[in-house]
């Protein structure tokens, strides 16, 4: 008798943490969003260190400046990151490539197949896909540009990174992101 109530208990104690790990009991995510676009989620974080970023899934590390996920092949995205308060900041990575002569400095057009694009002008003037205007700076030490807009649109801090021969641009554009509620 008292062996059938252990049996009985340990098939209960089973089949109580199989339904908690199916149904994600006690498993915490984090879902955000773009905030021009606040209910459809762009990366989901789970606390057992599963991700989906724009459809695909990862694993992902987190610290208090990056965001690194990894796919099943090993490659990986490295994300720039800020918090305040409810909202979180996202640096998205892309590339330009250089249309003007070269200069060894961010100084051209720059250009994706997209159609997107930059100028940067050697006064301090930048054009953003040629419809924003403004000035910008520099900061070579953390590899930062400031974009200051002509029109009422709040200053942007992009990171970037030249390549080895210059002809590349790589630039972390910041998206505000809400939580998906």
């Amino acid at each position: 008798m008292k062996k059938m109530i252990i049996e009985k208990i340990t098939l209960g104690i089973i089949a109580v943490l199989l339904v908690a790990s199916l149904s994600g009991c006690g498993s915490h995510k984090e879902e955000w969003a773009y905030s021009h676009d606040p209910a459809e989620p762009v990366i989901t974080l789970s606390d057992n260190g599963k991700c989906t970023y724009k459809g695909n899934e990862y694993t992902y590390d987190k610290d208090d400046t990056f965001i690194t996920l990894k796919d099943d092949k090993g490659n990986t995205i490295k994300m720039r990151y800020q918090m305040d308060g409810d909202q979180m900041t996202l640096y998205e990575e892309s590339t330009y490539d250089l249309c003007t002569e070269d200069t060894g400095t961010i100084v051209g057009v720059w250009k994706q197949d997209n159609g997107w694009s930059y100028q940067f002008t050697a006064n301090g003037e930048f054009a953003e896909e040629n419809i924003f205007h403004g000035h910008y700076s520099v900061d070579e030490s953390k590899k930062c540009i400031k974009l200051m807009y002509d029109d009422p649109i709040e200053d942007a801090y992009l990171y970037y990174a030249l390549n080895d021969s210059g002809d590349k641009l790589t630039v972390a554009y910041p998206w505000p992101m809400v939580r998906v509620k």
